[in-house]
């Protein structure tokens, strides 16, 4: 138990480690519109701006946009009272307040967790996994997504989107500036060589940040995995459960 929860510990480290990370390239890229446009604080006020906005749209209308996108449906009591009981009697055992609860008509088994902090979280579940999955298996799938909401793994994985999404429209418009700039007008030389070697890295930079951030994702996210695999099959009691409903997911055909 304390060998998991100095893991978590752990993991917020990384977590602001990788914050910070993300902070300097979306500021490299800044500083390189600066230098296309000839003010680098032109450059980290555009980035800075277009990163406060985008940023505060994600955080509070990411969870929107995933479940209208997805297609899932709230459900209420009546309809499914078991996956209601579940997720109701798991958050109570977390002691988070308990998630509102989705389901999508799809045969595919899947779930997923929602939300910027666990008062706006929700758990969505596909009609798939409900018909396959018996009590035991289901439990250990919501406890599995609880854990999530209770360790803040999604408002941290959406950040991490946005974040990824944010360097990629600068990027574009970074790289987009550079041709454009290179078109309209000509560089004085006493720019001199060092400057146009430096917005040669920044458009490199520029190109690669992307491609870093879904790496680290891919490697922060398979971590926190493993830890709401640990936080689910202690919250139910029955590890067994979880294990069951792993093997079935990955044997299922449908993508």
């Amino acid at each position: 138990m304390r060998l998991m929860f100095e893991e978590v510990r752990k993991n917020k480290i990384r977590s602001l480690i990788l914050m910070f990370v993300f902070v300097i390239l979306i500021a490299s890229i800044g500083a390189a519109i600066g230098l296309i446009y000839g003010s680098l604080y032109f450059g980290l006020a555009i980035a800075g701006l277009i990163a406060i906005i985008y940023t505060l749209f994600g955080f509070f209308s990411g969870d929107k946009i995933v479940l209208g996108t997805s297609g899932a449906r709230k459900v209420t009591k009546k309809e499914y009272p078991h996956l209601f009981h579940t997720v109701e009697g798991l958050a109570l055992a977390a002691g988070v307040p308990t998630p509102k609860a989705y389901v999508i008509d799809d045969s595919a088994l899947n779930a997923f967790a929602t939300g910027r902090d666990p008062k706006h979280a929700s758990i969505t579940v596909t009609t798939g996994l409900l018909k396959t999955m018996n009590r035991q298996e289901l439990e250990g799938v919501i406890a599995h997504e609880i854990s999530h909401i209770k360790n803040y793994d999604v408002r941290f994985m959406m950040l991490v989107a946005v974040l990824i999404g944010l360097i990629t429209l600068l990027s574009d418009f970074m790289f987009r500036s550079f041709l454009w700039s290179g078109k309209g007008k000509k560089r004085s030389k006493d720019k001199g060589k060092a400057t146009i070697i430096i917005i040669a890295v920044a458009v490199i930079l520029a190109i690669l940040s992307p491609i870093i951030g879904q790496i680290v994702k891919f490697a922060i996210s398979r971590k926190r995995e493993y830890m709401a695999d640990a936080n689910g099959a202690l919250l139910t009691r029955y590890p067994p459960g979880l294990a069951s409903a792993l093997r079935k997911i990955s044997k299922d055909p449908d993508p």
